[in-house]
């Protein structure tokens, strides 16, 4: 079943992870507010979305699809193995409902071992085990028929500079992301039109070693073998929210250095932890949200905005975690649809003016459906 692309503005698909989907909303205070929930039951309620018209793409980590074994490594080449059966009749699901795979992630943030880092560790027996793992991931995508494999910074990063290897950190790094490119050159998985970093400032180590969007751009530009392989998937308004970045100035400068893969897409309050609020939820971020999809409007640039939050905490319901997972993913698809179409009233822009301050309030007046000539009358009405 082959689904009609969204192709609204910017946007080209709208893709649903597992992750975001499965999640139990635990976090580092309080335990989790949903029952955990199987891959197949996430992959039924992503293919029921795509059904409804609400997503047409999903994504996964490996772990969010099977569970893995260190002592087992290659599981996934056994078609005989639970691993094997459990990941076919997922593709089963997806191909069903006609979802196609945006990105596949290796996790090296969740298993005890990297706790010090993946890629980065400064173990090399965990740093060849993390690229072990890198590969497998790779194949599962290859299986879904990913377009991407996503590296995401996990918890390569530091809390003691003095315990950090700085000589040896970021060649480690670049020989692991190498070893992805080369794995993949090397299997002849052509679904693979490239790899991306997702870079992220802190949280869960306290830094993390490639924190923004220009960090990413210049480690692949300097360091890595095929740069032009490698791309970047900020997440906004999360990621470089993070750090007091602006997400405009993000997608703008990517574009230009010719590295947006695609979004991940979300909400959050400046300056905190990770929100992964989902998108136009919560106190901020209107403005910036619709102003991001605007400049991507204006810039050409089309491409997948991929979803990466967690409904609020509030809103997990024990007693229907299927229904509350349903709403989620509407909320979503709602808040996309409504941050496109408010960016799309900027799309001819009648309010550029010598004056700031003119140019931005009239350009918030397109956004809002509120002309000047009304609240010029409203006021002279005022007055007699």
């Amino acid at each position: 079943m082959k689904r009609i692309p969204f192709n609204t503005g910017p946007c080209t698909l709208r893709s649903m992870p597992f992750w975001c989907v499965g999640n139990p909303l635990g976090d580092p205070f309080g335990s989790a507010i949903l029952p955990k929930i199987d891959s197949l039951e996430v992959a039924q309620l992503l293919a029921d979305a795509a059904r409804q018209g609400l997503i047409e793409a999903t994504s996964f980590h490996d772990d969010d699809l099977v569970p893995w074994n260190p002592d087992h490594p290659n599981d996934d080449l056994d078609p005989s193995s639970e691993t094997s059966k459990k990941l076919e009749a997922i593709r089963t699901l997806l191909d069903r409902a006609g979802l196609s795979t945006n990105t596949a992630t290796c996790s090296l943030h969740g298993h005890p071992l990297f706790r010090r880092g993946g890629l980065t560790n400064p173990d090399p027996a965990i740093r060849r085990l993390a690229r072990s793992k890198v590969e497998r991931s790779i194949r599962i995508g290859h299986r879904f028929g990913a377009r991407y494999f996503t590296y995401w910074v996990a918890r390569d990063g530091f809390e003691v500079p003095a315990a950090t290897d700085w000589k040896a950190v970021y060649a480690w790094l670049a020989e692991g992301l190498n070893h992805a490119h080369d794995y993949i050159r090397r299997q002849r998985f052509r679904n693979y039109v490239g790899g991306t970093i997702e870079p992220k400032p802190n949280e869960p180590r306290g830094h993390m070693f490639l924190p923004t969007a220009g960090h990413a751009v210049g480690f692949i530009q300097s360091c890595l073998k095929t740069p032009d392989f490698w791309s970047v998937n900020p997440e906004l308004l999360q990621h470089e929210s993070m750090a007091l970045m602006n997400g405009v100035l993000t997608v703008a400068y990517l574009v230009a250095c010719n590295k947006l893969a695609f979004l991940h897409f979300g909400s959050q309050i400046k300056a905190q932890f990770d929100n992964d609020f989902p998108p136009l939820v919560g106190p901020e971020g209107l403005k910036e949200t619709v102003f991001l999809f605007h400049a991507l409007d204006r810039l050409g640039w089309k491409g997948v905005v991929e979803f990466d939050c967690h409904m609020l905490r509030t809103e997990g319901d024990p007693d229907h975690p299927l229904e509350c997972r349903r709403g989620f993913i509407r909320h979503c698809a709602i808040a996309l649809s409504f941050a496109l179409e408010l960016a799309g009233r900027l799309r001819t822009p009648p309010f550029i003016h010598e004056s700031e301050t003119e140019t931005d309030l009239l350009a918030q007046m397109a956004l809002c459906g509120v002309s000047l000539r009304t609240i010029e009358a409203r006021a002279r009405k005022q007055k007699r």
